[in-house]
This record gives structure tokens, C-alpha cells and sequence, in this order.
């Protein structure tokens, strides 16, 4: 849940409010060092003792507005499992083209440990283990690791950071996968800049105060108080992740700021920034690396024409243009919602996100289909503002064309995926659908689609205790695109089947068929000789337990928290259905049947259900389970739990074959 705040600058002239201060670096006590556990979570491996962060708007070096960011932190290591924290990556933004970029500075870090007579030591971080990266090109980072790790230790380190990006104040997050006792931001900004702040959890700030402070800004004779806020928390809980959640940063408890408006104060310039969505339409359409590429009709009208020519309706055309830029495409790793030309990755056969969805969306028009780009947040990118327009939010973008009553979203970046299905990760809450010559509008990005798959094992159960028969395997909508992605890992089919037998070591294939692999509208289908171990020897007893939960049995609950404050979102609708039938031995029957059931969901959110049919010295046994939903609320979460726990007991109970 977000909340806006209105952070208001009034100018007063006589109250400076005093702020709460940095904490001493180089400061451990004797009861930080001995803290065995934490006491309101004994189960976390680590507790930050406090951290501080502060940013402030200030004229650089340079006399360029920039944003100066400062972190510090302290945290107690319990054990091993908590090492990680003291690996630390500072990333900044690095543009190489135009020479933007940040500069981390006054970097320090300590360690401090007791040794083997119990006196506190410290290791200090040396300058020379400080590495810079280059990751892209777009981002640099500069890591390191903190020294003398060990169980029961203290780290503490901090930097600071300049950027010329001072218009987009840092965000802040009181929550981490380990708790906090105390976590305090301060933010100084100057009167000539508006921000929005919103919070977002379900945490309570212990802290919120403003004050001014008086002319504290200055930029070639402009003079400015700064409106001084800072934002606290105490006792925070660690955030502990669970199965079928989108990005933490939905959930974690924060603040963010989105600037307003803002005066220049060089020469008084007024320039808004939050605008309203007839605002972002115009500029997005203005822009020439968005609509101004959604306009080269020109460029692609030849090449259109010939893609199409005898096609005989808009769903073949559609189709065909999909395809053909699937593979005139290699996607190069990169994503962005803007495109510098999507004629020069036409001529490079490559490009990122948008050269390729943009350049589609294009394809489309140019063949007179109705044709729209919907611009989307990814499920790790986190979810839209939608109180605001924040362009920022955005990190993808897809072609989506209307042919009748239905609509398609097309990703044509991944040569494996069928026409209308998006890849998992663009399956998140909602996207902004935009257009030259109309207005934007949200759209749902719970879509249709569906994964479903389907196992058929016949086998016949030998003297010499094991099972041979065939297996095969059908799976439709995104569950066949999974496939052919695990499949097109390797080189040949074999190679595929050769790691299969090496992750299932009672299994034996000994001959394989897979058939529609390239056709991507089509169910995969696999098809298997196996042999299955089941017994040593099978006629020692005159009994013998057997489960007939061979495939993708249900051992463990995806869903460990007691109580959760999230939805489950697990992207889309899905169906898995297994049935196995066993011809038995001469001289075998069942004795004791497997436990059939039917468990399901309230307000038709899905099922579980397990059949025994008996046959002629045979029996057959089927179970299904079925998600009818993408998206379940925190409401349901008991439900879905209960819901697996009783899948898992029933899966456990075996049948009994005897002798007759």
C-alpha cells in the first residue's frame, strides 16, 4: 500500500530544527560483541545494529546540480550463512556515450572480531581490495569484501556517492532479508525543488520529522533555505521471501521520491516533471527514440510487402511478420523502452528490447494492422505507480496488435516464443498501452495464457522388479515453450536424454521420440522407452509396497511463512495431469488401493484430485492438480497452503500388491 506525501518547503525565518546526526564510526560496545542471537528472531544470522543514510542537492566541483548520497551501516554476523554481508557492491550509473556518470568516494570499511583470548581486534579494509567493474554499458560498480570474517563478528563500512542525476533522490529501504534495530534516513532539499515521497509496507515509520535549514544552498548568487526531513524505523522485521512472489521491492518497506517541479536557480526557469498521462502520451509521441520510430513506416514498407504478399487475412499477415522478425532478430541482453534506430539494428540483425519490439510494432502498422506497443514493468522490476505517471517505472515493451474481437501481445526477442505469449517475466500486474493517435490506457497483464502439461505412463511390472513400458509427455501453451528452451540447451536430443537419465538414476530411457519442436503453435510431445527400478527382486515376499506417484511426486510445501502480506502470483492459470496404468505379474493383485481424493480451492480457485480405476490383473491411477487463477490474495494464502499440505500427506500413503 503506498501513501502520498506532499513534502511542503515553507521558508521560516526564525525555527532551524536540529537533525539527528550520523552515527561515530569506529565505535563497537562490549555488549554489541557479545550478542549471541537476536533476540526478537533468534532464527536470523545476522541483525543490522543501525544504519544512516543521507542525500542531499548541492552545486558540485563542476557547478552542475548534483545529488550527494551518503551510507553507512553496522551489522553483527551471527554465523556463516550471514557472510554474504559482507560483500558489498556499489553500483553506479556509467553511460560511456555521453560521458554521464556517478563517482563513489570515502569508502571505509572495518571488521572487528575477538580473538582467541577474547580481546577485540579489528581488520580494516585496505583501499587496494577495493575493485572498480565495468558491468555494461550503461552501469560500473565498485565492490569488495570485508575483511576477517568470522562467526559472532561486527562489519562496518560506508561511502559516498556523487551523481549528476539530482533529480531522482535516492530511494530508501528500512527492510532487508535480516532485521534492523535501527534504520534512519535524512533528506535536504532545496527550496527550488518539489518532491513527491510515498511510502510503501505495511511498517510504520517511528520517526518523521522536517525542519528547515537556513541558507543552506547556493548557485551563483541564488540563495536557498532547505527543507530537512528525516524518516525512522526501529525493531524492523527481516522480509523473508516465499514461492510465486514478484520482486521484493513491491512488498519491502520504503520511501521513494518523484520530483514535482522545480525552479532553476542559475536563471529562474519553472519546469514541471509529474505530469499527467496526456502529458507522457505527447512526449513519448514527440520523442524521437519511441514514436519517432513507431512513424518509419517508409523504411519497412518494401520489406513488409513482401513478407505478407499472399497472405490471406490480417491473422496471417500478423503471423508472418511475427515470425519472420523472430529470426531476422538476436536479441543483444539489453533492455530499454527506447530505441536510437531501428533502421541500423535492422541492417545489424541485433538489437535490444525496444529496436526489436518497436521496429515489430512498426512492421505491423506498415501492413495496416491495428497495431499498438504496450510499455510494462517486469515482475523484477517491480510494480507501476499508478497513483502518478512515472516513465522511469517502465523497463519493457511489447508489440500488441487487435485482429477482430482479440488481442495479441507479441515478444518477438525470443525465437521460441509462440504468436501471442509473453515470457514469464512481463507477466506483472499492469502495462501502459500507447499509441499515436490515441490515448494511453492500463491493461490487465494477467492474460490468458496458460502452461499445461501431461503424463502418460503405460508400463508393465517384471519378475525382476522393475517397470517397463513408455512414457510420453504433452505440453501445451508456455509449458511447451519451457520445454523446447530446456530441450535447445543441448546440442541433440540424445544429449538431452543422456541428462535426463543422469537426474533420475532408477529411470533408464531407452529410446526417445520428440516431435513438434519447431513448431511453435503445436503441444511438444515426448515419447520414452523406460525402464524403472522399483524392487531388487520382486517374488521374495508375498507383499510389496508400491507408490504410484512416479512423476513429479509432492514432497515439500512451496509455502514455508506462517502468515504472508503479499498476494501469490504465479503468473498464469496451469493444469498438470498424470496417469499411469501397471499391468501386473502373473499370480499379483492389489491389496491395498491407492487413497483417491478431491481437495479444492474456494470460489473456484483450482483442485486437486487422485483416481483408482481397477482392470484385468492391471489398475490405472490418475491425479491432477489445477491453479484456475494467476493471481490469489493474502486472504487465500491459508487456503493454498492447507491446499498443499494435503497433497503432500496423500502423495505419501502406498499401495499394497500381493500375491494371489
Amino acid at each position: 500500500m503506498k501513501r502520498p506525501l506532499l513534502i511542503l518547503f515553507f521558508l521560516l525565518n526564525a525555527l532551524v530544527f536540529a537533525s539527528a546526526q550520523d552515527f561515530p564510526f569506529g565505535v563497537v560496545t562490549t555488549e554489541e560483541m557479545n550478542m549471541k542471537n537476536y533476540a526478537k528472531d533468534t532464527s536470523a544470522h545476522a541483525v543490522v545494529l543501525q544504519e544512516f543514510g543521507k542525500s542531499s542537492i548541492n552545486i558540485g566541483s563542476d557547478d552542475n546540480l548534483k545529488q550527494f548520497y551518503e551510507y553507512h551501516v553496522k551489522i553483527k554476523i551471527f554465523d556463516a550463512k550471514a557472510f554474504n554481508k559482507g560483500t558489498v557492491k556499489i553500483m553506479l550509473y556509467s553511460n560511456d556515450k555521453n560521458d554521464a556518470y556517478e563517482d563513489v568516494s570515502n569508502i571505509k570499511g572495518v571488521t572487528y572480531y575477538k580473538d582467541d583470548n577474547g580481546f577485540t581486534q579489528k581488520a580494516e579494509l585496505e583501499d587496494k581490495k577495493v575493485y572498480p567493474v565495468k558491468e555494461n554499458k550503461y552501469w560500473a560498480s565498485h565492490k569488495f569484501a570485508m575483511p576477517g570474517l568470522r562467526d559472532g563478528c561486527i562489519i562496518e563500512y560506508k561511502y559516498r556517492v556523487e551523481s549528476f542525476r539530482w533529480y531522482k533522490l535516492r530511494s530508501w529501504e528500512f527492510q532487508d532479508d535480516i532485521p534492523k534495530l535501527y534504520s534512519e534516513y535524512e533528506v535536504h532539499i532545496p527550496a527550488f525543488f518539489n518532491f513527491n515521497a510515498s511510502i510503501k509496507g505495511y511498517l510504520k515509520l517511528t520517526k518523521n520529522t522536517s525542519s528547515v535549514e537556513s541558507t543552506c544552498f547556493e548557485a551563483r548568487g541564488a540563495k536557498a533555505d532547505c527543507s530537512l526531513i528525516n524518516y525512522g524505523m526501529a525493531d524492523i522485521p527481516a522480509f523473508k521471501e516465499d514461492d510465486y512472489m514478484t520482486s521484493p521491492k513491491n512488498f519491502l518497506s520504503a520511501i521513494n521520491f518523484e520530483l514535482v517541479d522545480w525552479q532553476s536557480p542559475y536563471d529562474g526557469s519553472k519546469h514541471k516533471e509529474t505530469k499527467e498521462w496526456r502529458d507522457i502520451d505527447y512526449s513519448l509521441k514527440t520523442e524521437p527514440n519511441f514514436g519517432g520510430q513507431l512513424k518509419r513506416k517508409g523504411l519497412l514498407k518494401d520489406k513488409v510487402a513482401a513478407i505478407i504478399a499472399g497472405k490471406p487475412d490480417d491473422m496471417a499477415k500478423a503471423k508472418a511478420i511475427y515470425q519472420y522478425w523472430q529470426k531476422w532478430f538476436k536479441w543483444d541482453g539489453f533492455w530499454s523502452i527506447y530505441s536510437e534506430s531501428i533502421s541500423k539494428a535492422i541492417d545489424k540483425h541485433s538489437g535490444d528490447i525496444a529496436d526489436i519490439n518497436l521496429s515489430l510494432a512498426t512492421a505491423l502498422s506498415t501492413a495496416g494492422l491495428n497495431t499498438e506497443v504496450v510499455l510494462l514493468s517486469t515482475r523484477e522490476n517491480g510494480a507501476l505507480n499508478t497513483l502518478y505517471p512515472v516513465i522511469g517505472d517502465f523497463d519493457y515493451v511489447v508489440a500488441k496488435v487487435n485482429i477482430g474481437d482479440q488481442t495479441y501481445l507479441l515478444d518477438a526477442t525470443d525465437p521460441l516464443l509462440p504468436f501471442g505469449v509473453l515470457p514469464f517475466k512481463c507477466l506483472n500486474d499492469k502495462g501502459r498501452v500507447f499509441s499515436l493517435d490515441k490515448p494511453s490506457y492500463f491493461m490487465d497483464m494477467s492474460l490468458p495464457q496458460r502452461e499445461k502439461s501431461s503424463y502418460i505412463l503405460d508400463v508393465t511390472l517384471q519378475d525382476d522388479g522393475k517397470l517397463k513400458g513408455t512414457l510420453t509427455n504433452y505440453s501445451t501453451g508456455y509449458e511447451a515453450y519451457k520445454r523446447r528452451v530446456a530441450i535447445k540447451k543441448f546440442n541433440s536430443i540424445d544429449e538431452y536424454v543422456e541428462n535426463l537419465n543422469g537426474k533420475l538414476p532408477k529411470w533408464k530411457f531407452t529410446k526417445s521420440e520428440v516431435r513438434n519442436l519447431d513448431s511453435l503453435d503445436m503441444p511438444v510431445v515426448e515419447q520414452y522407452d523406460v525402464e524403472i527400478k522399483v524392487y531388487d527382486k520382486l517374488g521374495e515376499t508375498n507383499k510389496a509396497t508400491f507408490s504410484p506417484y512416479y512423476i513429479h511426486r509432492m514432497t515439500t510445501n512451496p509455502f514455508k511463512l506462517n502468515e504472508r502480506s503479499f498476494p501469490i502470483d504465479m503468473g498464469m492459470a496451469s493444469e498438470d495431469r498424470y496417469a499411469i496404468t501397471v499391468h501386473l505379474p502373473a499370480g499379483y493383485m492389489v491389496d491395498t488401493p491407492p487413497q483417491t481424493m478431491a481437495i479444492s480451492i474456494p470460489n473456484n480457485g483450482g483442485k486437486y484430485i487422485s483416481s483408482y480405476e481397477p482392470g484385468d490383473n492391471s489398475f490405472s491411477f490418475v491425479y491432477l492438480t489445477q491453479f484456475n487463477k494467476s493471481v490469489y490474495g493474502t486472504e487465500e494464502f491459508p487456503s493454498i497452503k492447507e491446499f498443499y499440505n494435503k497433497i503432500i500427506q496423500s502423495q505419501k500413503t502406498e499401495m499394497v500388491l500381493k500375491k494371489k
